[in-house]
């Protein structure tokens, strides 16, 4: 057994350098992905194979022994990596791992391995990692899905929320102007309402690596941030402040996106804010390609190490129990996604002393006119 270790380690890279060159011939969506992306977990698989050759000499298993329990970890790893990565499928996973086993037995048969037993468990530790990649990827998938349209059907509520507000205060003995002012807010968010349903529907098809449908268009955005601002304004008994120095905030946006970022911005701050202290919404130029938007609030600060994880999309089973993220709600996922869909990022400081602020930097020019879906961004840079 040692021989055979001695050999897998020392043509390691060479394998992995074989399997990548096939699977980029043979697998089309490796070929979308970079290099670092695309070996994600495998040289981690292979260290696993060569670490159950080398500490058990009984080799009579099946992919059911607990012994070969250990490479379940990286394969899991390796399903949700795929699920984050544009247009894999499970066929396409499938494809990945023949393609790997084949090239461990190119290298055996190339070093005269006759041992039968060996290569029956290299195909029990392909088979079950292979099991295990796809078990998770699928999973994944229906997580992302199912986050999706969580996320939109709970954003629905606050444009319906309005629109019944408003419909209530049309009600009551008020000013031409006021009135005029509420029936424009309603049917803004009635429309607004209308095309999340069909970005709730275009959710139903999510696949590997894809986001939410986004509607681009050339338009000035400050017509939608004032909106959502006076939309707050009715809704929230906060005060809300609002700071724009130039209306002239011209680029391609998807615009009902936009709002939904910054109204799940503002739920949070309501939220966590103090009543007592003012919310600031703020939206600046920073140059001609980009925008800046902010929303700050004072009250109970996000811990430094928990500031990263509240913006994943997809969090490991243990974390997605504890209470002090999960109560940030899914739609800072959607403040991200949203951001990098424009080209930009969100950054966010929380201090107790100047309060919690998130940042959106969003480009102007990158995006064209029309659809797009957005791809999915599990970096933790942001």
């Amino acid at each position: 057994m040692k021989k055979i270790t001695h050999i897998l380690k020392d043509n390691h890279q060479n394998i992995i350098n074989i399997w990548e060159k096939e699977v980029l011939i043979h697998v089309d969506a490796a070929k979308l992905a970079n290099k670092i992306a695309l070996h994600d977990h495998i040289p981690n698989i292979l260290d696993d194979i060569i670490d159950i050759l080398e500490r058990h000499d009984e080799i009579e298993w099946n992919i059911e022994d607990f012994k070969i329990a250990k490479i379940e970890a990286n394969s899991l790893e390796h399903g949700r990596h795929r699920a984050s990565s544009a247009e894999f499928t499970a066929e396409q996973i499938m494809h990945e791992y023949m393609i790997f086993h084949n090239v461990i037995i190119r290298v055996f048969n190339d070093n005269r391995i006759e041992n039968k037993a060996v290569y029956h468990l290299l195909k029990c530790c392909i088979d079950k990692s292979m099991l295990k990649s796809i078990e998770s990827f699928t999973k994944s998938i229906h997580e992302m899905q199912n986050k999706l349209i969580g996320t939109l059907a709970h954003d629905i509520r606050n444009p319906l929320s309005a629109a019944r507000l408003g419909i209530e205060m049309l009600n009551l003995d008020t000013t031409p102007e006021r009135v005029e002012r509420v029936k424009k807010m309603t049917m803004s968010s009635v429309d607004k309402a209308l095309n999340m349903v069909e970005g709730l529907l275009d959710s139903i098809s999510v696949k590997a690596g894809e986001g939410m449908m986004l509607s681009f268009s050339e338009m000035n955005l400050f017509e939608d941030v004032q909106t959502v601002y006076e939309e707050a304004q009715e809704v929230y008994s906060e005060k809300i402040i609002f700071e724009c120095e130039d209306e002239n905030l011209n680029g391609v946006f998807d615009a009902t996106a936009i709002r939904r970022l910054l109204e799940n911005l503002l739920t949070n701050a309501v939220k966590y804010g103090k009543a007592e202290k003012p919310i600031t919404l703020k939206v600046s130029k920073l140059d001609d390609q980009y925008l800046q938007l902010s929303v700050h609030n004072y009250g109970t600060p996000i811990p430094e190490d928990k500031q990263k994880e509240i913006f994943n999309f997809l969090r490991h089973s243990s974390e997605t129990n504890k209470k002090d993220l999960q109560s940030w709600g899914i739609g800072l996922t959607l403040v991200k996604m949203v951001a990098e869909a424009h080209g930009g990022k969100v950054s966010l400081e929380s201090s107790e002393d100047s309060g919690t602020e998130f940042t959106v930097t969003i480009s102007r020019t990158m995006n064209e006119p029309g659809k797009h879906r957005t791809k999915l961004n599990f970096s933790q840079n942001s």
